[in-house]
């Protein structure tokens, strides 16, 4: 016989049930502080208390923008220059007659600092940012030399971009398309590179935005993407597809935004970002602002030429790969994406010899962009070529291929039939078939 023996009420059984939904509910907390705990050790989404520096500030600016601008002051009262007492007046205040200043509230100020004001604190960020495609070139690009200062043209020249091809200007679209458009088309990308009324050149907060000068802001992808976007320059969309992007897409919410500039390390970045790749201090490469410091090829030109210092700047740029891959690795892609750029030159240059006869018979109109074929021919090298060779060094294989070599021979096609109905209708011979 079992030795059981049932109870004569219920009250037992409640007491065990009552038991053990206590059980669950005391583990199930402990599971959720658990994680709580480890996802706030992570780096994870816990929050984490933001102190406004400016909250009892009795500065007459700040206590004026709290009433009119008040969404400024509370940006500022979180950042780092606040936390060092950098008041309002060190960067917005200067002498009477200040080139670009206002008169306000009886002193000058001016609305927009320019790196003149930056260069009192950042003097190496600013001059290597003055020496960086993101100097004159951007500006350039648009608005030519014709307005540059002696000295100005002098800087142009100096940098690598200006050395390189000191005369090239691509304003053509820019003349052709009128100020209507440009303000909010290349303007609003270029500017980064426009020369300021006191003659200091380039805008800082393009990148750092105001009021707040985030690390995280300036150090995401998403930042780089106001410019590097579409078309012609689609790096951003590129680094979405790649490893390095996926790897921030399913991590980054984890990675260490704020580290300390000069000390991150795969601790904090295990892939890299825009930043880490072109600027930030990471494995053996120490932190720039000149975007062109660990580049080897002129990628952005019709026909790319390796850059004067591209020896150097590859040993840059690999002291970062390092960091996460091997020697092999690294020497593999070098030497692949080296023969790739070389074969979209080789494409380049028969683009130009296809259209070459019409040149030499005189059957191109002068004007820049009045026909089809200077669309196409335009778009072959300017967006197909460059998206190209941009894919290869930023593992894109899709706008490596289909935004890109595909998109040329398609152009390469145009252009012969394009050449070809013009020299049947003067009556030359057509080319043989290439």
């Amino acid at each position: 016989m079992s030795s059981y023996e049932p109870s004569n009420s219920g009250f037992d059984i409640w007491r065990l049930l009552i038991a053990g939904l206590v059980g669950v509910a005391i583990v199930g907390g402990l599971i959720l502080i658990s994680m709580a705990v480890s996802e706030s050790a992570a780096g994870g989404t816990a929050e984490t208390e933001r102190v406004n520096v400016l909250a009892n500030s009795s500065n007459e600016c700040v206590v004026c923008h709290e009433r009119t601008t008040p969404g400024i002051v509370e940006q500022y009262g979180h950042s780092s220059m606040a936390a060092a007492e950098v008041a309002c007046e060190d960067c917005h205040v200067v002498p009477a007659g200040y080139p670009g200043s206002v008169e306000h509230e009886g002193t000058f100020v001016l609305n927009q600092p320019t790196t003149a004001m930056c260069e009192e604190c950042h003097q190496t960020e600013v001059a290597q940012y003055s020496q960086s495609r993101h100097g004159l070139p951007s500006y350039v690009a648009y608005a030519g030399t014709g307005e540059l200062t002696t000295e100005q043209l002098a800087l142009y020249e100096a940098i690598p971009e200006g050395s390189y091809a000191p005369d090239k200007m691509r304003n053509a679209l820019f003349a052709l398309e009128g100020p209507e458009i440009t303000e909010f088309a290349c303007v609003e990308c270029h500017k980064i590179g426009r020369p300021a009324a006191d003659g200091s050149i380039g805008e800082c907060q393009q990148c750092h935005l105001r009021h707040e000068f985030s690390l995280e802001q300036v150090r995401k992808p998403e930042t780089c993407n106001h410019c590097h976007i579409g078309p012609d320059h689609p790096q951003y969309e590129i680094y979405q597809e790649s490893p390095h992007g996926i790897a921030y897409a399913t991590g980054g919410h984890n990675w260490n935004w704020e580290a300390e500039p000069g000390t991150l390390d795969v601790t904090d970045f295990p892939a890299p970002t825009c930043a880490i790749c072109h600027m930030s201090g990471f494995g053996g490469a120490a932190t720039t602002h000149d975007v062109g410091e660990r580049l080897t090829w002129y990628l952005f030109s019709p026909i790319s030429e390796r850059r004067p210092a591209y020896q150097d700047n590859m040993v840059r740029m690999q002291s970062v790969c390092r960091e996460c891959h091997n020697q092999n690795f690294i020497d593999t892609l070098y030497t692949n994406a080296d023969a790739g750029t070389e074969k979209i030159n080789d494409w380049v240059v028969e683009s130009d010899a296809i259209i070459a006869p019409l040149k030499e018979n005189d059957l191109l109109t002068a004007a820049p962009f009045d026909e089809p074929i200077d669309f196409t021919h335009f778009e072959l090298w300017h967006h197909w070529g460059r998206t190209a060779k941009f894919g290869m060094w930023m593992q894109g294989p899709d706008y490596t291929q289909w935004h890109g070599a595909y998109e040329m021979l398609s152009d390469r096609a145009e252009l012969i039939e394009m050449r070809d109905a013009k020299l049947e209708e003067a009556g030359l011979p057509v080319p043989e078939s290439e």
